[in-house]
C-alpha cells in the first residue's frame, strides 16, 4: 500500500511540474497584443504626432470612446457598440493599468491555459471578458463613462485558477501587515481578493474609476466555468513541490 501511495504521489508531482513548465502561447500572445496596441495608442504617450497637453487628452478620449464600452450606447442595439466588449479587452488606460493586468495574466493565465488547452482557454478568456463587461453595462445602463481593460477577463482567469489549483501557493503583499510578503494558498488569497472587489463594487459610483463589478462578475464566471467543465474529480491536486508565485490584487 505504501508503494502505491508513493507511485501516485510521484505521478502527481510530475504532472504538477509539467503544468508549470509547459509553454503557454495563448497567454503570451494576449500579453503581446495588449502591449503592442497600447504602445501604438494615444494612452501610452509615445506617438509624437498626437501632441501633448489638451491635444493628447482629446486623442485619448476619442480613442477610448471608439474602442471602449459605453453602457448607455451598448444597450441601444447600435451595431458598432455591440463589438466594443471584445475590443475593450485590448485597450488600457495607462501604463499602470496595462502592467498590472499583464502581470496577473502571466502569473495565473499560463497554468490555467495549460490545464484547459489553448483554444478552450482563448474562448474562455474572450467569452468571460465580454460577459463581464456586458454585466457591468447592464448594471449601469445609464452610464456614459467609458470602460476599457482586460480586468474582467483576467478576473475570470483568477476564478478558474482558484477552482483548478486551490492549493497552489501565491506570494501576497498585504498592506495591513506592513507589506510583508507571505506565501498563502490560492483558496485563501483569491477569495479574499474577490471579497474586496465585491465590497468596493458596493461603494462604487457612476464616476470614473475601477469597474469593480466587472471584476466580481468575471471571477464568478471563471470559477463557474471551471467547475462546470472539469468537475471535482478532474481537478489537479499538487504534491509537495515548488508552487507558482503571484500577487493578490489585479
Amino acid at each position: 500500500m505504501t508503494g502505491d501511495t508513493k507511485t501516485v504521489t510521484g505521478r502527481a508531482a510530475r504532472a504538477w511540474k509539467a503544468l508549470r513548465t509547459t509553454p503557454a502561447p495563448v497567454t503570451c500572445a494576449l500579453i503581446v497584443v495588449c502591449c503592442v496596441l497600447f504602445a501604438l495608442g494615444p494612452a501610452s504617450g509615445l506617438d509624437p504626432r498626437l501632441g501633448t497637453g489638451d491635444a493628447l487628452l482629446d486623442a485619448q478620449r476619442s480613442y477610448f470612446r471608439r474602442w471602449g464600452v459605453i453602457p448607455a450606447e451598448l444597450l441601444t442595439g447600435n451595431p458598432r457598440a455591440a463589438l466594443t466588449p471584445a475590443t475593450a479587452l485590448f485597450v488600457h488606460g495607462s501604463w499602470v493599468h496595462l502592467l498590472g493586468n499583464m502581470l496577473f495574466l502571466y502569473v495565473f493565465g499560463a497554468m490555467t491555459e495549460q490545464r484547459m488547452g489553448r483554444l478552450p482557454f482563448l474562448l474562455f478568456y474572450l467569452g468571460c471578458g465580454c460577459l463581464a463587461l456586458l454585466g457591468y453595462a447592464v448594471a449601469h445602463a445609464a452610464s456614459e463613462q467609458t470602460l476599457v481593460g482586460a480586468s474582467g477577463a483576467i478576473s475570470a482567469v483568477l476564478g478558474a485558477f482558484l477552482y483548478l489549483f486551490p492549493r497552489a501557493r501565491v506570494t501576497s503583499v498585504l498592506p495591513f501587515l506592513f507589506f510583508l510578503p507571505l506565501r498563502l494558498p490560492a483558496w485563501i488569497v483569491l477569495p479574499f481578493w474577490a471579497a474586496l472587489q465585491w465590497l468596493a463594487a458596493g461603494r462604487a459610483t457612476q464616476g470614473p474609476g475601477v469597474a469593480y463589478l466587472a471584476h466580481v462578475i468575471g471571477f464568478g464566471l471563471g470559477f463557474a466555468c471551471a467547475w462546470a467543465r472539469y468537475g471535482r474529480r478532474t481537478r489537479v491536486k499538487p504534491a509537495p513541490a515548488p508552487a507558482p508565485e503571484g500577487e493578490n490584487q489585479p
